[in-house]
């Protein structure tokens, strides 16, 4: 008995999809990466010790597609890298970078679910070596400022794109997350709820920490972020310092810098008082015992050298207060294995379960530690090489290892599954993609006399549309919504598709 193939025709020019795997599981099996895409360009103020001016730098990013995707629009992914606001090996760890290797993991899983995912570098540059405490706050303030700038410059730029390049992207402008690691994560939570330039000089936990002496008066204090001088909080005014210097060129003005959900893995909020009702729904993952990032309230202190820096709120904070607003209401009724989990990690960490909170609990290490980031892997032979720049006569893996002991790529791709799978359905939720059909224009196959026969089909399918209108590309979609099969650069009206070679079954067609 010959084999049957139902072919089910969705449209002339395919642009939507609807499957219900797509987003909570990998349904594509490749991923396009374009590399070093420019952004934007703003001034980085890395280059004062040497030059004594900021000095214009290129925003970048590496953007992953899902490979074979004919969607109209996807929505799209800001991922922003750890790194201590410092480069890589300057800062003293194995990460720092758009192409760490956790980043580029977590990326290529988000497109692979049909995602765009935009992974950027942004300006960093502060000093962890200030003489005092609210030097190092000073400085680190500012260097998160204009971290959130340059996050917030990249949803502009899409949202740019969308409207004078036609979406060159196919990015669906109206689904935007912010997903943030270590590093990233405090300007992925912070981004999500510093609205007013104000609210910084007006911090409440505690009162006026980002107020200093900057003129020499000690009874009057000035905010440590001047809006004249940095630019405003979405990076679209021109930033000048009294000396002349720029520290901040507007980029895509005119544009919204909102998003719609924020993810966070190990960072925390510069001030709780910010969060209001009506913030984007958050989701964290954040070891309770982080040395380095509160988990609730504490002095945030810095991997280079230990200094403390400022009062910071974590995680749990966030997740307490999100849930006090209603922010996350929108995750209620969600219970799967990864609920399950994090429930009981929950209890492992003391305290009952907070929607879109999962407590990562790591115990003491050998070298008597406790872990921040259990996601990260790195090569030891490759950082076993380089001489830490803060720790005379150890390298950068021998101080690295004290903090992730039996740190492997098992490991930490065992944490990322586990990421992923807590975040999908979230996501799912808070971007609304029950509803999304990715769809821009769809013809009707009348309109263009298309046709596809037989349909079923044992052996062959021949495709047919009228010269006006020829056929650029076919996929061939299983039932399940992964793609199985593609053709492109057809640019004919007539196409013979051999099916012999595929299972029997029910498979879709996308033709463009």
């Amino acid at each position: 008995m010959k084999k049957l193939y139902l072919f089910v025709l969705l449209a002339f020019t395919f642009s939507s999809l609807t499957f219900g795997q797509r987003f909570l599981e990998e349904t594509f099996d490749d991923v396009k990466i374009t590399r070093n895409v420019p952004y934007g360009a703003n001034y980085t103020v890395i280059t004062i010790p040497v030059t004594g001016k900021s000095t214009l730098q290129p925003l970048v990013m590496d953007v992953y597609e899902p490979e074979g995707d004919m969607a109209g629009e996807r929505p799209l992914v800001i991922y922003i890298h750890t790194g201590n606001f410092l480069p890589i090996i300057v800062n003293g760890g194995i990460s720092g970078d758009k192409a760490d290797s956790a980043a580029v993991e977590i990326c290529t899983r988000l497109a692979k679910h049909g995602y765009v995912v935009a992974s950027i570098d942004y300006r960093v540059g502060w000093d962890p070596f200030g003489a005092t405490q609210p030097d190092r706050a000073l400085s680190l303030i500012n260097a998160a400022y204009r971290g959130i700038q340059d996050m917030r410059t990249a949803i502009r730029y899409f949202r740019k794109d969308a409207a004078v390049n036609d979406n060159s992207w196919r990015v669906d402008t109206s689904r935007i997350t912010a997903f943030g690691q270590g590093t990233g994560g405090y300007l992925s939570l912070t981004g999500a709820v510093l609205d007013d330039y104000l609210e910084i000089p007006q911090t409440q936990n505690p009162p006026g920490k980002f107020l200093t002496d900057l003129d020499g008066d000690p009874y009057t204090l000035e905010p440590m972020v001047i809006e004249a001088w940095n630019g405003d909080i979405y990076g679209t005014s021109l930033g000048i310092f009294i000396t002349g210097d720029t520290f901040c060129l507007p980029n895509h003005v005119g544009y919204s810098s909102d998003f719609h959900l924020s993810v966070n893995l190990g960072g925390a909020m510069a001030d709780i008082s910010w969060m209001a009702d009506g913030d984007v729904p958050m989701i964290s993952f954040h070891a309770p015992n982080d040395q380095f990032a509160p988990y609730f309230d504490d002095i945030l202190r810095v991997g280079t050298n230990n200094d403390a820096v400022v009062q910071v709120q974590g995680s749990l904070y966030a997740a307490m207060m999100a849930d006090s607003f209603g922010n996350n209401d929108v995750f209620d009724g969600i219970d799967d294995e990864w609920t399950d989990g994090a429930k009981n990690a929950s209890t492992r960490a003391g305290h009952d379960y907070l929607e879109a909170l999962y407590p990562l609990v790591r115990p003491k290490n050998v070298f008597d530690n406790y872990e921040s980031a259990p996601w990260e892997w790195w090569e030891p032979s490759v950082f076993d090489t380089i001489p830490h720049p803060f720790v005379p006569g150890a390298s950068i893996h021998q101080v690295q290892i004290t903090f992730n002991a039996d740190m492997s790529k098992t490991k930490a791709l065992a944490y990322i599954d586990t990421i992923m799978g807590y975040v999908a359905p979230r996501a799912f939720r808070a971007l609304d993609l029950d509803n999304w059909t990715g769809t821009t224009e769809t013809l009707n196959p009348t309109e263009v006399d298309f046709t596809m026969s037989p349909n079923p089909a044992t052996d062959v399918v021949t495709f047919m549309s009228n010269e006006d209108n020829p056929i650029e590309s076919i996929i061939v979609y299983d039932a399940a919504g992964k793609m199985v099969h593609q053709i492109s650069n057809v640019r004919n009206n007539v196409y013979e598709l051999n099916v012999g070679e595929l299972p029997a079954g029910i498979y879709y067609t996308g033709v463009n």
